[in-house]
């Protein structure tokens, strides 16, 4: 093995590709060997170390700093004056937050613990850092009952927006016998402003392999499924070579350590339908069927894709999995407040000047989120509102600021942690078009499968229009509350059922931005 007393860590993740960054690479691999430090200096690629618009990036390890908006012409200046001086190039370094993710040494990071620190392409950097470990003692020395009850006493719920109970979810499924079950993975992601499911797979596709062949033995599935969105490119292929290297050692396939146990994981790609975030919704478009949701009951777990029981969990809740399992419950039920134990992943986007991806614990407030993680409002704007949840979450006003975000903590005020989307707006944001965007998403994404959500969207669409372009009445404000309650009532799945909170949150807190717009 080489030793390096530097290391590049480059973020390779599907916005640095576009940037160019294989290229650059190329070029700072050139430079490296025109100065004779080939030898000195490693370049590892990795995922996403975790902001975004800022171009091609890259830390320099152990020193912890980052460097931004980086071109080729930069390279021979950080060369020469970083790499050969010592003396980094402050121009072109990132002005970290005082609490932040790209911290190498913040350790209460679960789900990201390895992303944009190993090669996600290398199955020995994930087996390094003790990948597969848990799923090793969880075949060779532990009963499917007992992985599920320390997934109970852990406290997981579900991170794809519902919050229901992940080890609860598995009992329903395990003492069924069938001739197969199925586990799958939902990767659709179609909540706007929601990727972190992506950074997850694309900085460390092992660990969700590894949370699926664990959740697999626990509920004895021989065979699983990630349903994930076509335009997940780099996803895709990550994945595609995780399970082939998987397989290659042993890990999944037949007879897996000795064990007799077999599991078969495959990809199924999605045409990006919103919708298909449903769990029966998805299941339908997998069975090559079109993306409508299915009455319940019978629930997927008991009769899902091909009348098979089938467990439907989403990326960063099986991305939690081997930690628990490596670690324990107690450690794991340790972390954040009661009911809402662990970490949560966030995307926190808007005018902050740090926008990007975050893991913190459980019950952390938003104001924290956004000052100490999202590095405070940018060009010294005030906090207007932050819509918390994705499209189908909630519109929170200054207030609110301090609220913890946890499942219980939100529930108080109507709101959910949904996606794990955070969209923050200044004191120049209009609420009027920030819900018209949103209701004029469900619009486009409505499937058509029933009247009150199809003809609902439209008479919202209306009414928002309406308002938005100077022809409203404050009596339509009432009208979009009592059209959307009417949904939540009358509407067959979750995508009808969701605009309540929006709408509300949004008059209910910032009614003056909608009167301004009325005559």
């Amino acid at each position: 093995m080489k030793y390096f007393r530097t290391h590049i860590l480059i973020s390779v993740d599907e916005s640095t590709i576009r940037a160019g960054v294989k290229n650059f690479i190329a070029s700072l691999r050139n430079h490296l060997d025109k100065y004779s430090l080939t030898d000195e200096i490693g370049i590892l690629e990795t995922g996403s170390i975790g902001f975004f618009g800022k171009g091609l990036c890259f830390v320099v390890y152990p020193e912890n700093i980052i460097y931004a908006n980086v071109t080729n012409e930069d390279l021979n200046e950080i060369v020469t004056e970083h790499f050969l001086k010592g003396r980094p190039v402050k121009r072109l370094i990132v002005e970290k937050p005082e609490r932040t993710q790209y911290d190498f040494n913040y350790k209460k990071r679960i789900v990201l613990e390895n992303s944009g620190i190993i090669n996600p392409e290398d199955i020995e950097e994930y087996i390094g850092v003790g990948g597969y470990e848990a799923w090793e003692k969880a075949l060779l020395e532990m009963k499917s009952d007992d992985i599920i009850e320390v997934v109970k006493e852990s406290g997981l719920r579900g991170r794809g927006g519902a919050g229901f109970p992940t080890g609860l979810k598995w009992s329903f499924t395990a003492p069924i016998k069938a001739k197969q079950k199925l586990v799958v993975i939902n990767a659709d992601e179609g909540e706007p402003g929601t990727f972190k499911d992506r950074l997850i797979m694309e900085g460390d596709p092992h660990k969700l392999i590894e949370g699926i062949a664990i959740a697999c033995y626990a509920v004895g599935a021989t065979k699983a499924y990630i349903y994930i969105r076509g335009e997940y490119k780099l996803c895709i292929e990550r994945l595609r070579k995780a399970i082939a290297q998987a397989n290659e050692y042993g890990i999944i396939g037949k007879d897996i350590f000795g064990s007799k146990f077999c599991l078969e994981i495959d990809i199924k790609v999605g045409a990006g339908a919103y919708v298909c975030g449903e769990e029966t919704a998805l299941i339908e478009s997998m069975e090559g069927n079109r993306g409508t949701p299915r009455s319940k009951p019978p629930f997927p777990g008991v009769k899902g894709a091909w009348q098979l029981p089938t467990v439907v969990n989403n990326v960063e809740t099986i991305a939690n999995i081997p930690s628990i399992i490596k670690n324990g419950a107690d450690w794991y039920s340790a972390i954040g407040p009661y009911k809402s134990t662990g970490t949560k992943v966030y995307t926190v986007l808007g005018d902050v000047k740090m926008p990007g991806l975050t893991e913190v614990e459980m019950g952390t407030t938003l104001r924290t989120i956004i000052n100490e993680y999202g590095g405070g409002m940018k060009d010294g704007k005030k906090f207007k509102a932050a819509l918390v949840g994705g499209a189908a979450g909630v519109f929170l006003s200054d207030e609110l600021i301090n609220v913890n975000m946890d499942y219980e903590s939100l529930k108080n005020y109507s709101a959910v942690l949904g996606s794990g989307a955070i969209l923050v707006m200044n004191d120049d944001a209009d609420i009027v078009d920030m819900l018209w965007s949103v209701i004029r998403f469900f619009r486009h994404e409505s499937c058509g499968k029933c009247s009150p959500c199809t003809n609902g969207n439209e008479l919202l669409f209306k009414l928002i229009n309406d308002i938005r372009n100077g022809k409203g009445k404050e009596e339509d404000l009432n009208k979009l509350i009592q059209v959307s309650e009417v949904m939540v009532d009358t509407c067959f799945c979750a995508l009808g059922q969701s605009l309540l909170m929006p709408i509300k949150s949004a008059i209910d807190n910032f009614k003056d931005d909608f009167l301004k717009r009325m005559n």
